[in-house]
C-alpha cells in the first residue's frame, strides 16, 4: 500500500530531527507510535465489527463450500466419462458380470459348526507351582 524506502524514512527523520530538535525527538516519537497503535487497534475493532455484521464469515465458508462441490462435481464427470470410455473399449470378458441372488433354505445352513458355549470358552485357570526345595544344604560349622 505505501512504499516506503529505507532512504525517505532516513530523510523523514532528517527533517524531523531539524525541526522538532534532539531534546523533544524522543518524546514525539513515543507519541505518534501510541497515536499509530490507537489507530491500528481502532481500524481493526471496525473491520471485525462490520464483518461481523455482514456476516463475512458465512459468506466466506458458503464461497468455500461451493468451489468443494463445484470440484466433486466436475471429478463425478471426469470419472463417468472415463468408464464410459473404458465400457466402450473394454472386449466382452471384461464386462461386470451380473449374478443373480439366490435366497438358500434354511437347511442350507445346517453344516456350520455348533456355537462355542461360554463354558468351553472359559480359559482354564493356571495351576500354582508347588514348592520344590532346590536349596543346597546350610554348610554351617
Amino acid at each position: 500500500m505505501f512504499d516506503i524506502g529505507f532512504s525517505e524514512l532516513l530523510v523523514c527523520l532528517v527533517v524531523a530531527l531539524v525541526v522538532i530538535g534532539p531534546e523533544r525527538l524522543p518524546e514525539t516519537v513515543r507519541t505518534v507510535g501510541l497515536w499509530i497503535g490507537r489507530l491500528k487497534r481502532s481500524l481493526r475493532e471496525t473491520r471485525s465489527e462490520i464483518e461481523r455484521q455482514i456476516g463475512a464469515d458465512d459468506i466466506r465458508r458458503q464461497l468455500h463450500n461451493e468451489e468443494i462441490m463445484q470440484r466433486i462435481e466436475e471429478t463425478r464427470l471426469e470419472m463417468e466419462k472415463t468408464l464410459h470410455q473404458a465400457s466402450l473399449t473394454a472386449s466382452p470378458q471384461d464386462q461386470p458380470r451380473v449374478y443373480e441372488h439366490q435366497e438358500l433354505p434354511d437347511h442350507a445352513h445346517m453344516d456350520e459348526k455348533p456355537a462355542v458355549t461360554a463354558e468351553a470358552a472359559k480359559p482354564a485357570e493356571p495351576v500354582a507351582p508347588t514348592e520344590t526345595s532346590t536349596k543346597a544344604p546350610d554348610k554351617t560349622p
